[in-house]
């Protein structure tokens, strides 16, 4: 009620009273003329009381009824409130129509899941992709729909940083990648797509460079020993074939590493290693890694030193970790200058344990940190001949990693050194 209207009823409240006055003054009867009037104005108020609950209970939609004064204000500013509201509900409703009319469109899967893991809308596509069913499904956790358990580890875990492929929980033959968002307090938004054909593509790739890889082993060990050989007998030989027969050794030599580097790429990808995995003590593995480093660096001088800090522990399979620890090490001593620092640091915490290889040499910029887990990817392509790397030391890295559910975490700047750090979880300490 505004201030005009509060007043206009004071102003008639009090006409009443004077009114009832005056008529109980003539009559000699003042009491009980105000009581009358007063009761008659209470009467009228609690009648239009009576006509508002009833319009509100039963026919909100419709017109409200007739009335004066400030009750019919109150009708009319409560009718327009409906009003407006029922136009931004309309508008709502439509924008929410358009939305699940779009999203029932697509060919992903579209879930909305609340805070506590039950299952609030999803679109046609869920059910074709995951089986769900309207509404018997509406309100069940979601884990009791896809009971995968890579599935309910990801979803309880809450690191939606990197989707998750596994098969469809209705057909084996369909592999399927979720992808969770959080929005709201604590919802999540998953969104499923079929990605089978990706996934042949990727699998045809990966058998491709395995069986390639395999198949060149065989002669290029037949032409690396022709080359030892007819090197081992150099007196008999032309001294105008040696250096042709060395840069032959070196070459074949690098694509030796190359073909070992793919077929362990391929193993780690292929292979389940959860039968190989036992208790490794890395503390021994990091002193004979330096060692080997430093037996590298040769000549070249580099300072290399080992920190080890806490429990050194660790769940997994030795060789696997000994080649990601050692490909580490080793693109340090490739990438810095002579007399550089090169820094091995293992550490266990609340979070899990770490390793961290820093040296002080050239560093990366910043557009490449992003890419450099890529298989062959080089930041210079022209160092590749002078530090006789593969492209592939970072991508078993990742590999190995992801393996043991750690992640590699990269630190660098060009002409400032870099950092490279795995982190483990703390379930995988014994």
């Amino acid at each position: 009620m505004s201030k005009n209207s509060f007043s206009r009823v004071l102003g008639q409240l009090l006409l009443l009273v004077l009114a009832c006055l005056l008529v109980g003054w003539i009559i000699k009867q003042p009491a009980w003329t105000l009581v009358f009037g007063l009761g008659f104005y209470l009467a009228w108020t609690l009648r239009q009381m009576s006509r508002f609950y009833e319009w509100l209970s039963t026919h909100p939609n419709e017109p409200p009824p007739e009335a004066k004064g400030v009750w019919g204000e109150i009708f009319d500013s409560i009718y327009h409130l409906q009003r407006r509201d029922g136009r931004m509900r309309a508008r709502l409703q439509a924008v929410i129509d358009r939305i699940q009319s779009s999203t029932s469109a697509l060919r992903d899967a579209v879930v909305m899941i609340d805070k506590d893991g039950h299952l609030e809308w999803w679109n046609h596509a869920a059910e074709r992709l995951l089986g769900l069913r309207t509404p018997d499904d509406s309100g069940q956790h979601v884990n009791n729909l896809i009971r995968d358990p890579r599935f309910i580890e990801f979803f309880e875990q809450g690191d939606f940083r990197e989707p998750l492929e596994i098969h469809s929980p209705i057909d084996l033959n369909t592999q399927l990648q979720y992808a969770v968002t959080r929005y709201g307090p604590g919802d999540r938004l998953m969104v499923v797509r079929d990605v089978t054909r990706l996934h042949n593509l990727e699998q045809m790739r990966k058998d491709f460079v395995a069986n390639v890889s395999h198949e060149l082993r065989t002669p290029l060990t037949v032409v690396v020993g022709y080359v030892e050989t007819l090197l081992d007998s150099e007196e008999q030989m032309n001294p105008r074939w040696k250096r042709p027969l060395q840069q032959m050794q070196q070459q074949s030599n690098r694509m030796q590493s190359l073909l070992n580097d793919l077929l362990l790429l391929a193993r780690l990808e292929t292979s389940d290693h959860t039968s190989e995995e036992e208790n490794v003590d890395v503390a021994p593995m990091l002193e004979s890694i330096r060692k080997d480093a430093q037996a590298l660096s040769a000549e070249q001088g580099h300072h290399i030193h080992l920190q080890i800090d806490g429990n050194t522990q660790l769940q997994g399979v030795e060789g696997e970790l000994r080649s990601a620890f050692s490909n580490l090490a080793f693109n340090a001593v490739k990438y810095t200058p002579e007399q550089g620092e090169i820094q091995l640091h293992w550490w266990s915490d609340d979070k899990g344990q770490h390793l961290a290889v820093k040296d002080n040499g050239v560093g990366i910029a910043p557009q490449h940190i992003n890419r450099l887990t890529e298989r062959f990817y080089r930041v210079d392509s022209s160092r590749s001949t002078n530090t006789g790397g593969t492209g592939l030391g970072l991508a078993i890295v990742k590999h190995v990693l992801l393996r043991h559910q750690g992640r590699l975490e990269i630190l660098s700047k060009a002409g400032e050194g870099s950092t490279f750090i795995c982190h483990f979880p703390a379930k995988r300490r014994p």
